[in-house]
């Protein structure tokens, strides 16, 4: 098992397939990207499986915008847990917050209980908090297996003090992963031998095929190249540490 994950967060089945060629170790799976992601499809996700082998972690957000949920919409989770479970999800990354922005733990307790055994990630919906380092008790309470943050600031590395901050103040009772505009040129900033796992997109601009005023028709796909160095850079540094 390595020592060290490398997470790469993808909406095609390119991209899953090229984080994987790159040496990813896990997928977070989502769509629209552009909006911080949303929950994808059944069929994305079928797709996928039988194209990489690595885990797949299933986004569930009904809805761009902020992550207060009503009734209605937290049944929309359950129900797209229950689909994705059905077609091959490895674990799944939510978060919920209250309207004064404080984690919502029962909200996502319940939740949590709901997708066992599958294993979740508490997402970035933790960099709207108002302090996310006491943020972490709350997220340890409600049974996720790891939280995805960048410290709550706009980046993983203008964020990085925080980061650390939170993983001490977690004690090792959940996982912190640093994620958010991680790039492979800032990603040695981000290494520390305490944190074992790194989000990023590896993400690079893709000519369209089609020309129109009418659309966007821009769009980015993980680089096989620029996970692998990401994977030489973390493989390098914890190396280290056994010298």
């Amino acid at each position: 098992m390595s020592i060290f994950t490398i997470e790469v967060v993808a909406s095609s089945v390119m991209s899953c397939v090229n984080a994987q060629q790159g040496g990813a170790g896990r997928i977070e799976l989502c769509s629209a990207l552009a909006t911080a992601g949303v929950t994808p499809s059944s069929g994305m996700l079928e797709l996928v499986k039988q194209n990489i082998s690595i885990p797949v972690y299933v986004m569930i957000r009904p809805r761009e915008g902020d992550f207060v949920y009503d009734n209605k919409e937290v049944e929309v989770f359950k129900r797209e847990i229950e689909l994705l479970q059905k077609s091959g999800a490895d674990g799944f990354v939510f978060g919920l917050l209250k309207p004064d922005g404080q984690i919502d733990i029962a909200l996502t307790t319940a939740l949590v209980k709901f997708c066992h055994p599958y294993p979740v990630t508490f997402h970035r919906a933790i960099d709207c908090t108002p302090d996310p380092v006491h943020a972490v008790g709350d997220v340890i309470e409600t049974g996720c297996t790891r939280i995805l943050t960048s410290g709550g600031a706009a980046t993983g590395p203008e964020g990085i003090d925080t980061i650390l901050a939170m993983n001490e103040y977690a004690q090792g009772k959940i996982s912190i992963m640093p994620g958010g505009g991680i790039r492979p040129e800032t990603f040695g900033q981000m290494l520390n031998k305490g944190i074992r796992e790194y989000h990023l997109s590896g993400r690079v601009a893709m000519p369209s095929q089609t020309q129109t005023n009418l659309f966007d028709m821009s769009r980015a796909e993980t680089s096989e190249a620029s996970i692998a160095q990401v994977v030489k850079s973390a493989g390098e540094f914890f190396s280290s540490e056994k010298n």
